[in-house]
């Protein structure tokens, strides 16, 4: 059966995607402030991760921190249920402009995806010990909904 990632078009459709999210995220009122002015090195990492949580190579976590790095990157930002609604609106948005195939098993998938992420990153970064840090330490692996 496809991948996720197959299916999102590989590297090129998940970083077309991503270029579009994360320019959209860095000019929304909302959300800048928690990105700043940008990362060069963030399109590649984020393209990374969603690649290897869908099933695509495993870079993210073997060239690039894994998910100790994305907990330590959330770590004390204090995310807001508002930004992380906003954060999942772009997400979705972005996927329209790029692109992405339309079905609806793949755009639940994704959406699933982007909700359990963005509460992830939300619980983290709201964390003030470890403790408090959600139990996840690995790149989820998403598949296809049941049916």
């Amino acid at each position: 059966m496809e991948t996720l990632y197959e299916h999102a078009g590989g590297d090129e459709g998940l970083r077309r995607f991503i270029g579009l999210f994360y320019a959209s995220v860095l000019a929304d009122d909302l959300l800048q402030p928690l990105f700043g002015e940008g990362r060069p090195t963030h399109v590649d990492h984020l393209t990374a991760f969603t690649a290897e949580t869908f099933g695509g190579p495993d870079a993210f976590t073997r060239e690039m921190g894994g998910f100790a790095h994305l907990i330590d990157v959330h770590r004390h930002l204090r995310i807001t249920e508002e930004q992380r609604v906003r954060f999942v609106e772009l997400y979705m948005a972005a996927a329209d402009a790029a692109g992405l195939p339309a079905d609806a098993p793949f755009r639940r998938a994704l959406r699933e995806h982007v909700e359990f992420g963005s509460e992830v990153a939300k619980q983290n970064s709201n964390a003030a010990t470890d403790d408090e840090l959600h139990p996840l330490r690995e790149v989820p692996h998403w598949d296809w909904p049941a049916p």
